[in-house]
Parts: structure tokens; C-alpha cells; sequence
């Protein structure tokens, strides 16, 4: 099975979600999100799955790459190809849909428990936090759990949005650490060696809740009917 996986040029690694995808026998065809002129269309394609950015998706410079993605995500959603955002990917699926992503009234930073009710159960736990922005869960779509920030996953049709990150994994996070990310750790009154040390942690427990979750998302969202007013026959 073929999936796109839209990312930042340097950061297109899907850590524990992208795993287990592959165990799933979906292979990856990576896409820039710097450079949308060159995407391929979305014929034999069975999956997005779209990363988290350091990006924002309002920002005035970087309209013509939002508009392209949710373009893309727009046509996935009427075929009925299954999409999975996270935290950006996350932002730039409730936009798509008719949501709003704004600043949030705080960041979150670090790991981070999420309320899930217990129909929901595999969406909630504590995950991986590293965002500023936060959205607003589409009209057409189903929360599914939040957090004392804001929404923090939503379903909609074969489409899943997550504002926590279930693919990060110790090499993802020393990423993030690095360069700026530094500051967002100071700010929230974390030490990059403390905070290392909890990752490593945490990381044996989430990658089974992220292999979990993907199970979850395969089973009971991408497998979903198709819409009625999808395109068969790509």
C-alpha cells in the first residue's frame, strides 16, 4: 500500500507511527512541504500521513504552501483517502475542514496527559507535546479528546487529527531540543537534561500506545465507509 508523507525538508522522520505503518506493509513516498509544485497527484495513493511543522498555519509568508496542502488534504477527504495529521498536520486538517487554528493561551511543552473518554481510550494518556498553536474541532467532525489547552484529537469521515505527537521517539525529540528549541524548554521550566532523561522514559510506554493507536486508526478510521460523493476508481 502506498501512503505521501508531507513534511518539512529535514524533518520527515515518523518515528513510531511511521513503524508501524510499515509493519502494516504501507511504504512512504515523502513529500516537501517547501516545494508543493512538486507533489504527485493522489492516483494509487492509500494514505496521507502529514508531520508536525514548526511552522504556523496563518502565518501571511507562507500562504501559498498552506493553501497547496489543504488542497491536497481537501482531495483526500472527498476520494475518501484516509488522512492522518499530526499537530500541524493536526491544525492544517481542522482548517481544511472548517476549523480555526490560532495562537493558544499557552504552549504546551513536554509530555503531557490527554482526557480521552473511555469509548476513546486509545487516543488518551500522556503523550508528546511541542506546540504554540492550537485548533478548533470542525462542525463535521467528532472530538475524541482534549487537554486544559484545547482539542487534542478529532475524526471526521476516514480523517484523523492529533494535536499531541505519537511518532516521537528519542531521536525526534533531541531534534527538537536542539537550536530553539532550547528556549521552549527553558520557558516551560524544563532542563534539556531532565527532560531527555524523562523522554527516554516515556518513549518505552509510547511507542506501544502509538503502535496502539495506529492499529486503532487503520481498523476503525481508514477502514470507515466511503463517503458518498467520493471518487472511486482513482
Amino acid at each position: 500500500m502506498r501512503a505521501l508523507l508531507i513534511c518539512n525538508r529535514g524533518e520527515s522522520d515518523a518515528g513510531f507511527v511511521g513503524d508501524r505503518l510499515e509493519q502494516h506493509d504501507f511504504t512512504f513516498t515523502r513529500l516537501s512541504r517547501e516545494h508543493p509544485g512538486e507533489w504527485p497527484t493522489l492516483d494509487g495513493i492509500d494514505l496521507l500521513v502529514h508531520l508536525g511543522s514548526e511552522w504556523s498555519v496563518y502565518w501571511e509568508q507562507l500562504q501559498r504552501e498552506v493553501a497547496a496542502e489543504s488542497a491536497l488534504m481537501g482531495e483526500a477527504h472527498r476520494r475518501g483517502v484516509p488522512v492522518f495529521g499530526i499537530c500541524f498536520g493536526g491544525q492544517m486538517l481542522a482548517k481544511t475542514l472548517g476549523g480555526e487554528v490560532a495562537r493558544g493561551k499557552k504552549s504546551e511543552i513536554g509530555w503531557h496527559d490527554v482526557l480521552a473518554t473511555p469509548e476513546n481510550a486509545v487516543v488518551g494518556g500522556r503523550w508528546m507535546q511541542w506546540h504554540h498553536d492550537v485548533f478548533s474541532v470542525p462542525v463535521t467532525a467528532t472530538t475524541l479528546a482534549l487537554s486544559d489547552v484545547g482539542p487534542q484529537a478529532f475524526v471526521s469521515r476516514r480523517s484523523l487529527g492529533t494535536q499531541f505527537h505519537p511518532e516521537a521517539n528519542e531521536a525526534i525529540v533531541t531534534s527538537w531540543m536542539s537550536g530553539d528549541g532550547v528556549l521552549d524548554l527553558v520557558a516551560n521550566d524544563l532542563t534539556p537534561a531532565g527532560f531527555l532523561e524523562q523522554t527516554r522514559h516515556e518513549v518505552a510506554r509510547s511507542e506501544r500506545a502509538a503502535h496502539h493507536l495506529v492499529d486503532w486508526f487503520l481498523s476503525s478510521v481508514a477502514s470507515a465507509p466511503l463517503p458518498k460523493n467520493a471518487r472511486i476508481g482513482n
